[in-house]
Parts: C-alpha cells; sequence; structure tokens
C-alpha cells in the first residue's frame, strides 16, 4: 500500500516517469530491506518461529518482486499518469492474488477483504497523488 501511495504522490510530484522509477525504486527497495528485517525480528522473538532468516529472506524476495511489477509501467511507458494507471491495476491484482490465497488457505470470504484492501490501497493513493500536487506547489519544484 505505502508503495502504491508513493508512486501516486511522485507521479504529480515529479511528472517525469523515469524519475519516478528511479525514487520508487529507492523507496522501494529501502522498504523490502525494512520488511524483510521486521520480519526476522518478528519470526526471532516467537517461540513457536523456526526460522527467522527463511521468514526475512521470503518477506524481502515478496516485496522485492512487488516494488518490480509496480515500478515497471514507469520504464516501459513514458507517460507517467498511463503508467500510475498500469501500477493502480496491478497493484489491485496483487491485492486480489493475495486475498485469493488467504480465502483458500483460512477458509475466509474473499470479497470483503478485497474490497477493504483495494479500497485502503487506492484511498491512500488518491490521497498521496493530492500530496503530490501540493508539494509541488509549496515547494516550486517543477522537473
Amino acid at each position: 500500500m505505502e508503495l502504491t501511495g508513493a508512486l501516486a504522490g511522485l507521479t504529480l510530484a515529479l511528472r517525469d516517469a523515469r524519475l519516478i522509477a528511479l525514487t520508487g525504486s529507492v523507496t522501494g527497495i529501502a522498504a523490502a530491506l525494512s520488511m524483510a528485517a521486521s520480519s526476522y525480528l518478528s519470526t526471532k522473538s516467537d517461540d513457536t518461529a523456526k526460522n527467522p532468516l527463511k521468514a526475512a529472506t521470503y518477506t524481502g524476495v515478496a516485496y522485492i518482486i512487488t516494488v518490480m511489477i509496480l515500478i515497471l509501467p514507469y520504464l516501459l511507458l513514458s507517460n507517467y499518469f498511463v503508467s500510475l494507471g498500469c501500477t493502480l491495476a496491478a497493484a489491485l491484482a496483487i491485492i486480489a492474488l493475495f486475498n485469493y490465497y488467504i480465502s483458500v488457505a483460512k477458509s475466509e470470504p474473499f470479497k470483503g477483504r478485497f474490497f477493504e484492501m483495494a479500497g485502503l490501497s487506492l484511498g491512500v493513493a488518491s490521497f498521496s497523488f493530492l500530496v503530490g500536487l501540493v508539494m509541488r506547489v509549496l515547494f516550486g519544484v517543477e522537473v
């Protein structure tokens, strides 16, 4: 959710697909490493967990793959608004896949969880998009 929001904000703030990809990649990789470290520490503190390094690796790799998928439109397309649309569609697909897995694994309903997560993700992206506009105007940045 946070990377999708960051990309939405960067889209309006920077208005350059390659610069957005660069900035989003740095942000995403830093977030992936942070998530992996948090997973390691969380798993290590859990008495029933067996391998914190394995959990951290899975978390980090999954996050890096997600980052690559979300950044890819900005690398392939020059129109940053079209790139944002593709990124949001990819984020919704990732949310759908994740929720499908959870609904099957835990025998929980898919629809409610999906719409809740999708709504939160799109809400964060929308708000971040506006923040990007405000920050660009406030700081007088023209790229």
